[in-house]
């Protein structure tokens, strides 16, 4: 009998500790700096960006390579990586919106709802960026084939809009009313609700098939922009220094780590802003807001997926950020 209810206190002694453990982890989110979020369910009126996903648009490792940068998992350097893509949550009206429908989109539409807790219900809108395959080809899980949704709101740029209504199979997703777009215009806000609102920024890129947009999110307290394409900060109308000094956080085009990083390729015919470039471009701002820029979007060729290349352990050395699975970022 005595050993019983030792073995009874103890069980509810660590019953406690394991209470006490997660009421801590839950309040953490609370907390102004990015942090990972787990199952926040119950914190009232709260608004945050959560990262869904890093890679470029062909994800990592990426289909048909067998070189060390994708062997790398394989080995247990790296781990898998869901392609570029962020949430946006409301706790206290139970919405999220998503910006990018990417190939990953049905393990991506999971984990927000996991995560934030909120039900399908709550699922109040898609911002696309641009017509390349990692930002807008997830919409096909909205089709009669797989969820046959009703229509869903997908916000997006004239020209973006013109190519999904005008061009198969997308356009049998507006016919079926699959999907209900809505037009957005650069650099006019549209206010998600009365804690949340959202402004289009063009930015220049390969625009085939639609223009490229970045954004810039904006809660009651902090606000983030997200640009994950870009093709270098000096071809944009607007000073990339000037956004992080008004911004709370900034999620950046981190494609390529340095030129030359895709042998026998003319890096000039895929623009993006080395993170090196980028790193020099940005570095007479202050210590805090390097700390503020997150890199998003990586190709799987940028040795900052790996955390045991050189390239990596000189990075962390820089006051700069790689953004990751799962980070919340307050607004």
């Amino acid at each position: 009998m005595k050993l019983k209810l030792f073995k009874l206190k103890n069980q509810s002694f660590l019953s406690k500790i394991l209470l006490l453990a997660l009421l801590f982890h839950l309040s953490s989110c609370k907390e102004s700096s990015s942090k990972e979020l787990a199952n926040v369910q119950d914190n009232h009126a709260m608004q945050y960006v959560l990262v869904l996903g890093i890679a470029q648009d062909a994800g990592y490792p990426q289909a048909g390579c067998e070189k060390q940068c994708c062997l790398a998992i394989k080995n247990g350097e790296s781990k898998t990586e869901l392609v570029s893509c962020i949430g946006i949550v409301d706790q206290s009206t139970k919405q999220f919106w998503i910006i990018d429908a990417t190939p990953d989109f049905p393990k991506q539409l999971d984990l927000i709802q996991q995560q934030s807790g909120i039900s399908l219900k709550g699922f109040s809108g898609i911002f696309l960026t641009h017509a390349h395959i990692g930002h807008y080809t997830g919409l096909m899980h909205l089709g009669r084939e797989a969820m046959g949704a009703k229509n869903q709101k997908v916000y997006c740029m004239p020209r973006m809009k013109n190519f999904l209504e005008n061009n198969g199979p997308w356009s049998q997703l507006v016919k079926l009313k699959n999907i209900n777009i809505q037009s957005i215009q650069s650099d006019s806000a549209i206010v998600l609700n009365k804690n949340l609102k959202l402004t289009p920024m063009s930015v220049p890129h390969r625009d085939e098939y639609s223009e490229t947009v970045g954004y810039r999110i904006e809660g009651t307290k902090e606000s983030l922009i997200f640009i994950p394409d870009i093709d270098k900060w000096d071809r944009w109308d607007q000073d990339i220094v000037d956004q992080i000094n008004n911004t709370s956080y900034s999620l950046l085009d981190g494609t390529f780590y340095k030129n030359g990083e895709l042998p026998n390729r003319d890096m000039s015919e895929i623009p993006h802003p080395f993170i090196e470039e980028s790193m020099n471009h940005l570095i007479n701002i202050s210590t805090e807001k390097k700390r503020s820029v997150h890199f998003i979007h990586l190709n799987h060729t940028n040795p900052l997926l790996r955390k045991s290349s050189k390239e990596y352990i000189e990075f962390k050395k820089s006051d700069f950020q790689v953004a990751h699975a799962l980070q919340c970022f307050d607004l």
